[in-house]
């Protein structure tokens, strides 16, 4: 298959440093969801798609964004079903993302942020790799082995997406585990640390939600 990545950008906070840490391919699909189209344009970029109900903008800022974006998609906000990012998260399997990456999807909406998290989940049903980035924090959602690398943060946190994950076994990491189980409710996973910048986390079953942080 070939591949095809996907940027989201959200309306949540975004430090604008995480630009200079990317490099486009004209392959490359750019989503802007509500405020995140606004970030783009304000920052010199051309969302490929504008999407959602733009409340949270100006009639000015509405009009920048029309005239800036390759294609805009406006919803009712309030007959839509779906938040701003989960509309954009369709229009990349629509797409046939292969890899998804999400910014500015975590915020002071705490509810707002746990459903980001779980879009995650819709990423895996279609054999999509997602993840959530912002200056603090690296998020995936695995559902099988995997390796991993430091990224520049400190932590690793491992937390059940699912009732629990059996079978955790870590190489690599300050704090190893063998055949381990993590149910929901239990902080066993937090804040590991990597050793040597690289290690692997091999799972038996359910999903599990891997956080990488600094302060």
């Amino acid at each position: 298959m070939e591949e095809k990545r996907v940027y989201i950008f959200a309306g949540g906070r975004i430090d604008p440093s995480c630009l200079e840490q990317i490099t486009f391919s004209e392959s490359d699909m750019i989503i802007g969801a509500d405020r995140g189209a606004l970030f783009l344009i304000q920052h010199g970029l051309s969302p490929d798609i504008a999407v959602g109900d733009f409340d949270s903008v100006s009639p000015e800022e509405l009009d920048l964004i029309t005239a800036n974006s390759k294609q805009f998609i406006s919803c009712d906000a309030i007959d839509k079903d779906l938040t701003d990012t989960e509309l954009a998260f369709d229009l990349a399997i629509d797409n046939k993302a292969t890899e998804v990456t999400m910014l500015g999807v975590l915020g002071t909406r705490f509810d707002h942020s746990l459903a980001n998290v779980h879009i995650m989940m819709r990423g895996l049903q279609h054999q999509i790799t997602s993840s959530i980035w912002d200056a603090n924090n690296y998020i995936t959602l695995t559902g099988t082995s995997c390796e991993l690398e430091e990224r520049g943060y400190t932590y690793v946190s491992l937390l059940p997406l699912t009732t629990e994950v059996t079978g955790i076994t870590l190489e690599g990491f300050m704090y190893p585990l063998e055949n381990a189980t993590i149910k929901m409710g239990q902080s066993l996973g937090v804040s590991n640390r990597l050793t040597h910048g690289r290690g692997a986390i091999r799972i038996d079953s359910g999903l599990l939600l891997i956080i990488q942080s600094k302060d």
